[in-house]
């Protein structure tokens, strides 16, 4: 498997599993177990997800050496601030039956970011956790976080796929040493992204499936991707993309699919924000 070097020195997969919305603790359980079978090494859910008790339990179950597996999870912002990040983080722990994290996100911009980031800098340096890190945040809130704390964030990992490629945003992350990691690398199927004849046409010449296109895509940008799928044929189809490789042509064409805009939300949108910062999720 191919890493990535963070800014601490710690090597994280490039290619991983990622468990948003899958909601049945059994399927979720299952789902990890064949990805780690299938030599998946990087996992990540969040406290949001509701799934960490079945990642942990699938971890468990795949006997598999602590230290072979990179395990993600996220802050929620009702929990944000230094002592209640603190609170929340052994609750992960726990649920996720580990002694310590290789990666702790702060799920969204929102909430008393400085608290919880005080309080993760100091979990990191204890060893608690390997690497610190945010998600969704713009540029602007990442240059702020830089600028005002001591730790610079490990990972941002944002929305990235080939209708919004994040290129601008990308080149300021690596100016500053912070690793952009994809969530919804597959654009979750939307814009009928399985039958785009660029993406297509690009598979067919590999003959290899439009997500491994993209995952490889992504990959050949440095950027880490986390896909999910409950089917065991995808999760294998999407780990065997490192036999074959995109020429300068392909990468052109992928550029050219770019529309500057998220499929999911608008980052600032206010509607956003006060829908993310109302929404509770049971932490027990």
């Amino acid at each position: 498997m191919q890493k990535v070097t963070l800014n601490n020195g710690v090597e994280m997969p490039i290619l991983g599993f990622g468990v948003f919305q899958i909601t049945d603790a059994k399927e979720c359980e299952q789902c990890v177990y064949d990805a780690l079978m299938e030599g998946y090494r990087l996992i990540d859910t969040a406290a949001a997800y509701q799934n960490e008790e079945a990642v942990g339990r699938a971890i468990k179950r795949s006997g598999i050496p602590r230290e072979e597996i990179f395990v993600t999870t996220k802050l929620w912002i009702q929990d944000a601030g230094y002592e209640n990040t603190k609170k929340a983080f052994e609750k992960s722990l726990k649920r996720l039956q580990l002694d310590y994290l290789d990666l702790y996100l702060i799920h969204q911009p929102y909430g008393d970011v400085y608290g919880s980031w005080r309080a993760m800098e100091e979990l990191n340096k204890q060893g608690e956790i390997r690497a610190i890190g945010v998600s969704n945040f713009q540029p602007d809130r990442l240059l702020d976080l830089i600028m005002n704390n001591t730790v610079i964030p490990a990972v941002n990992q944002v929305e990235v796929h080939p209708f919004f490629q994040q290129a601008e945003s990308a080149e300021f992350m690596k100016e500053h040493h912070v690793q952009i990691e994809s969530w919804g690398p597959l654009a979750e199927g939307k814009n009928n992204i399985f039958e785009n004849d660029v993406l297509a046409s690009i598979a067919g010449r590999h003959n290899k499936s439009v997500a491994q296109v993209i995952l490889r895509w992504l990959t050949q940008r440095g950027v880490v991707a986390i896909p999910k799928s409950v089917r065991k044929e995808r999760i294998r189809e999407n780990f065997n993309i490192f036999d074959f490789e995109l020429n300068a042509e392909d990468m052109n064409r992928i550029a050219k699919l770019e529309t500057k805009k998220g499929l999911y939300h608008d980052i600032s949108d206010i509607e956003r924000a006060r829908n993310l910062n109302s929404y509770k999720v049971n932490m027990e």
